[in-house]
């Protein structure tokens, strides 16, 4: 089967040569077409999650510095290019740590910094009940104690008493 010059390729040639064009404009234009457009209430929601390094107290959604402005942009880049929230979060514990979370996970020391609260209130409460029962069991055998009044002691209330009423 020799093929001959000018003559015309086969159907079977060009049905392949058709996918094969297929294949190949899907393959360029497919990461084109399949990133849609992220949202701001996308990046926002991320940004909320994470510290801003410059400022430490802010998030970066919140925080004017020109860092968080970087992290935001960031965090848009990661989504576009196909990122889901959890990695674009990912990123930035594996570059800054779990410090870069405004909630860390609950784990290992974090874990302690989430209990002691807690623990706090319950010692506070423990102690609080502890100084009331002792109060209260002493409080009724100081009430009913009476004081005692020394004959010295009628004597000058009587002295007072006169001299006042002079």
């Amino acid at each position: 089967m020799t093929a001959r010059i000018g003559a015309r390729p086969r159907r079977g040639a060009r049905v392949t040569a058709a996918a094969l064009l297929v294949l190949v404009v899907g393959a360029l234009l497919g990461p084109a077409a399949a990133a849609a457009p992220v949202s701001e209430d996308d990046v926002h929601a991320i940004a909320s999650e994470l510290r801003c390094v410059v400022c430490q107290n802010l998030s970066v959604a919140d925080s004017p510095s020109e860092m968080a402005r970087q992290m935001r942009d960031l965090i848009r880049e990661r989504l576009t290019a196909g990122d889901r929230p959890a990695e674009v979060k990912a990123y930035f514990v594996q570059r800054y740590g779990d410090w870069v979370l405004l909630a860390p996970p609950a784990r290992g020391l974090n874990l302690l910094l989430w209990l002691a609260p807690f623990a706090a209130v319950a010692v506070g409460l423990a102690v609080v009940a502890t100084l009331a029962s002792r109060w209260r069991r002493r409080a009724p055998r100081e009430a009913s104690a009476t004081p005692t009044v020394g004959q010295a002691d009628r004597d000058r209330l009587a002295a007072e008493l006169e001299r006042l009423g002079d």
